[in-house]
């Protein structure tokens, strides 16, 4: 019988597939990076350090060092010399954004819905030129689109999905949007909250977006599910797999308008999703943050602290042991 991949194999096999990407995102892998491993241990990090930890992930010293660079001028990063080094650290606003982006991305089940729709109106006339970037930039926050004017969202903060648009370019978009709440999609919208859902968003086309993630990540937790699981993932891999796995995760409920089940389908696999992505990341922690223990330092050569203990309730808490395959 031919012997299945072991854990470590699969996770290689995901982490060289991400080296041989044609375009590396290499800004929004490091906001992913100081939101899952170096915000928890205070935010700060040495540039050297960074450079190390990516550099597997085939970003270079150049694409991080122009990441940074870019990232400080949107106020997520800035800057603090020491010497010739420096340490780049969380900005207020970055701190807020990552502490609003973990309450979704970690939770260990979706937000309740509250019963109201936000709104976001075009208040001002946009040529179809125009109107394409805001059109995608919001589609990347899940926001749904009903008609040419009007984008809908079950539980978004509308003042940040606004501050995130000025962030991204589009610094005119406050004042060409009017924020609103509609308590009964009913009465308010004058259509089912049912049959928003279906002219808002294309529920198939992201359904085909979270069996992609499952196929990329399914098989390495079952992996390292099974019983005798001949070969743990080392250190450094387990940190790359942990990063590569939130990245794709907090990508994903970007576009994600996280619907209340009772407007999504009886199978909706993003419910499988996030119980994938809880299980791979709590095994995936101990061992990575190992990784981390040994390579991270700031300008001055000090090694950082220890993680707050409070990132050792993501996902709803430490335990694995009884949490079964998930597929999609």
């Amino acid at each position: 019988m031919k012997r299945s991949p072991s854990a470590s194999t699969l996770a290689r096999a995901r982490i060289d597939a991400h080296r041989q990407q044609s375009r590396v995102h290499a800004g929004a892998l490091i906001i992913s990076v100081f939101g899952d491993a170096v915000a928890p241990r205070g935010g700060r990090l040495w540039v050297g350090s960074l450079i190390r930890l990516l550099q597997p992930l085939g970003i270079d010293e150049r694409l991080v060092r122009t990441a940074v660079s870019r990232l400080a001028k949107q106020a997520w990063l800035r800057i603090e010399p020491h010497g010739r080094r420096a340490d780049y650290l969380l900005t207020e606003a970055g701190q807020r954004r990552f502490e609003e982006a973990s309450r979704t991305i970690y939770a260990a089940r979706p937000r309740a819905w509250d019963g109201r729709w936000r709104l976001l109106l075009l208040v001002r006339e946009l040529d179809a030129k125009a109107r394409e970037p805001l059109r995608r930039a919001l589609a990347w926050q899940g926001f749904g689109q009903l008609g040419a004017d009007c984008f809908v969202h079950p539980g978004a903060d509308l003042d940040e999905a606004l501050q995130a648009l000025a962030t991204e370019g589009l610094a005119e978009a406050p004042a060409q949007l009017l924020p609103l709440l509609a308590v009964d999609a009913r009465h308010g919208l004058g259509r089912s909250d049912a049959d928003l859902v279906r002219r808002a968003w294309n529920l198939d086309e992201l359904a085909q977006a979270y069996a992609q993630f499952d196929a990329g990540y399914g098989p390495i937790a079952r992996a390292l599910q099974a019983d005798g699981a001949a070969e743990p993932i080392a250190p450094e891999d387990a940190f790359l797999l942990r990063t590569l796995l939130i990245h794709d995760w907090r990508r994903l409920l970007l576009r994600d308008p996280e619907l209340p089940d009772v407007l999504l389908p009886a199978l909706w696999p993003g419910r499988a999703a996030r119980e994938l992505t809880r299980d791979l990341y709590r095994r995936l922690l101990e061992p990575s943050e190992r990784h981390l223990d040994a390579l991270l330092q700031l300008a001055d050569g000090q090694a950082l602290p220890a993680p707050h203990a409070a990132s050792g309730q993501r996902f709803g808490g430490p335990s694995v042991a009884a949490q079964p395959a998930s597929t999609v």
